[in-house]
């Protein structure tokens, strides 16, 4: 049986920091082919609470599209073009905000059931799809998808 695999872009940005922020999450198959693009219009916060946002939604959006049944079998590979979320949430650097602390134990929360999830740093230019969808969002300011 052949079990998912999923590669995630997400990307969050706030316009002023803090100021309007938005997020996204561009969802692809273990084959590159987009299963889904989302977006969510955040209001006035910073950029990192957006960066954590879009791994939010992007884990929120597997759980309610990937069974329990194959949640546990199912890897997910995120990229993200922060640098600091990527080494909190890989355990290298520490969570010393409490609004970011927060939003860690959320992501922890929602990892759970998944076979395996890494998060990996990349550059801004190798994550344009997201970072496309954040600025749409925000200049529409509302929700995508």
């Amino acid at each position: 049986m052949n079990f998912p695999k999923f590669i995630v872009y997400t990307d969050g940005g706030a316009r002023g920091n803090p100021g309007p922020a938005a997020s996204a999450a561009i969802i692809k198959d273990s084959a590159g082919i987009v299963r889904e693009k989302c977006g969510k219009y955040l209001g006035e916060t910073t950029n990192n609470v957006a960066e954590y946002q879009g791994v939010i939604l992007a884990l929120q959006r597997l759980k309610e599209t990937v069974s329990a049944g194959e949640r546990f079998q199912t890897s997910v590979d995120f990229f993200l073009d922060s640098e600091l979320v990527v080494k909190q949430l890989n355990g290298l650097f520490q969570v010393k905000n409490d609004s970011l602390r927060e939003l860690v134990l959320k992501v922890r929360e929602l990892e759970t059931g998944f076979n395996k999830i890494s998060y990996q740093h990349i550059s801004r230019k190798k994550n344009v799809e997201a970072d496309k969808l954040v600025n749409q969002i925000l200049d529409k300011g509302e929700n995508y998808g």
